[in-house]
């Protein structure tokens, strides 16, 4: 088969390798998307530790079933359908209370560090456990199917605190992840979202998607001005310690932040404000078992994943597409590769 192969750090090369197989309880998935996220651009020269070479990356895919492996008795060949990234053991003391996506021996798709390496979706077959494949409705395309993924990511952020009627929240953060909790911030009640974003085309499809108003991250006093002594609750979606600060900044005593990106590794902590402020602040990972309720709210159009879309390309085109993405291509906000 043919993949987009991260050969070494920051070279990507569309080459063939051996097809995987599925081994018991597996299924081979031909892939038909497979969406490129931002840690994968992140990931690239191999600075996070997360994408080590050789790999090929790509978690948020959808496709159809080629073959089942032995032991698979309740799915079927030539279905329809999506996976989670987080690949879970069932056995653990996490997977046994519910709470999967911190599992003991947790591996994502995509992913090598010095624990495992786990090959992903960039790439016509990709072979997953059958206990995270979803049947994607006809409603949704492919493109949109592989969009679950991070739906699902920011259903789980959202749900990481409790989010009142007429609260007001900030989002700092604009991409994909940013843009859908603020969709699922409106429809929890949240009166007033406003958005936090440096890309100006960014803060129009915030304002488009339902912000009250998105601003740069230097308009941090008419926001200020427009939410009186802070917000009730923040979702910091980048990562970084200036926009980790940016965030802490924004809440109001007592309030509720929530740290949804982690680019950067360690970031400065502002004690005093916590502390004295009483904040209740919550780290939030992957998702849990929340791609049914997505995928019900994505069949449904009650969130539109196709609005997220900037481009569709060949994966053959993948190293290209990279190039723009790390380039900071303002007018991008999701490529999705066709194997």
């Amino acid at each position: 088969m043919y993949a987009l192969l991260l050969e070494a750090p920051s070279r990507l090369v569309y080459t063939e390798v051996p097809r995987p197989e599925p081994q018991e309880g597996e299924v081979l998935v031909a892939v038909r998307a497979c969406g490129i996220c931002g840690s994968d651009v992140h990931g690239l020269d191999g600075r996070s530790g997360r994408r080590r070479p050789p790999l090929i990356m790509g978690h948020e895919a959808a496709g159809t079933i080629e073959r089942l492996g032995p032991g698979v008795t309740a799915l079927k060949e030539g279905s329809r359908v999506t996976f989670d990234s987080t690949l879970w053991c069932g056995r653990c003391s996490f997977c046994r209370s519910g709470r999967i996506n911190l599992c003991e021996n947790r591996r994502v798709l995509g992913v090598s560090t010095d624990r495992y390496k786990c090959n992903g979706a960039f790439a016509q077959y990709v072979v997953v456990p059958q206990h995270v494949v979803y049947p994607l409705p006809e409603e949704l395309s492919f493109e949109e199917g592989a969009l679950i993924e991070p739906l699902s990511v920011a259903f789980h952020a959202v749900h990481r605190m409790p989010v009142d009627l007429n609260d007001t929240a900030v989002v700092v953060g604009g991409g994909v992840i940013g843009l859908l909790i603020l969709k699922l911030l409106k429809l929890r009640g949240c009166r007033r979202v406003f958005v936090l974003e440096k890309e100006a085309s960014r803060r129009s499809i915030a304002e488009r998607f339902g912000a009250s108003a998105a601003f740069p991250p230097g308009g941090m006093k008419p926001l200020l001005d427009r939410i009186g002594g802070g917000a009730d609750i923040v979702f910091e979606a980048v990562g970084k310690a200036e926009t980790v600060q940016t965030a802490l900044s924004c809440v109001r005593t007592g309030g509720r932040c929530v740290l949804v990106g982690n680019l950067d590794p360690s970031v400065p902590f502002p004690l005093q404000k916590v502390v004295t402020g009483e904040l209740v602040l919550s780290g939030t990972c992957a998702s849990s078992g929340e791609y049914p309720r997505c995928l019900d709210l994505a069949a449904q159009r009650t969130v539109d994943l196709g609005e997220l879309i900037s481009a569709r390309a060949p994966l053959s085109e993948g190293a290209l597409w990279f190039g723009k993405l790390l380039k900071g291509d303002p007018e991008l906000l999701k490529v999705v590769l066709i194997p």
